[in-house]
């Protein structure tokens, strides 16, 4: 029996890096940008997948309000084990990471944070890449990341952008 492969990366909703860098360009020097994700896991047909959220926290004069741009995006989750989703967890990390160096040009001279969704209470299933995660983030983009429960663009931003009108909301069949 042939089975259908799925994409190896499925945009349910991409993000306009131009209109990104734009909008960033136009505004002050005090400006703030967070850069945050969350993903979350789900069946579908039988097949475990991750779906993964990334946005970009434009924080007017880092006093006023904000903007947020994201992305989604679906992939399949080869997670053997559902209380220590390591994979899942660094493909969120290799993702904001990747967000943070499209934009990167555009950042200088301004404050930058990086949130990353993870727990580093032992309690909780993302501490399994805590110090994995911080070094390559620290590797990568040379920004020391936030995490919870200081990561509030990737627990709360990265949540609500997937509430918005607009969004693609995920469809399991």
């Amino acid at each position: 029996m042939k089975q259908n492969k799925a994409p190896e990366v499925e945009y349910r909703k991409k993000l306009n890096l131009d209109e990104v860098r734009e909008f960033i360009k136009v505004q002050s020097p005090e400006t703030k940008i967070y850069i945050g994700g969350d993903s979350e896991r789900f069946r579908m047909n039988g097949v475990w997948y991750a779906e993964y959220t990334i946005v970009v926290v434009v924080h007017y004069d880092g006093c006023r309000g904000a903007k947020l741009f994201g992305e989604v995006t679906r992939m399949r989750d080869y997670d053997q084990q559902k209380n220590r989703p390591a994979l899942r967890l660094m493909n969120e990390v290799y993702k904001i990471s990747e967000m943070f160096l499209e934009l990167q040009d555009d950042l200088k001279d301004r404050e930058v944070e990086i949130h990353m969704d993870i727990n580093p209470d032992e309690i909780h299933g993302s501490s399994c890449v805590l110090q994995q995660a911080i070094g390559y983030i620290k590797g990568t983009c040379n920004i020391v990341p936030m995490v919870k429960p200081n990561a509030w663009s990737a627990s709360f931003a990265a949540d609500r952008y997937t509430t918005l009108p607009g969004t693609m909301k995920r469809e399991v069949a």
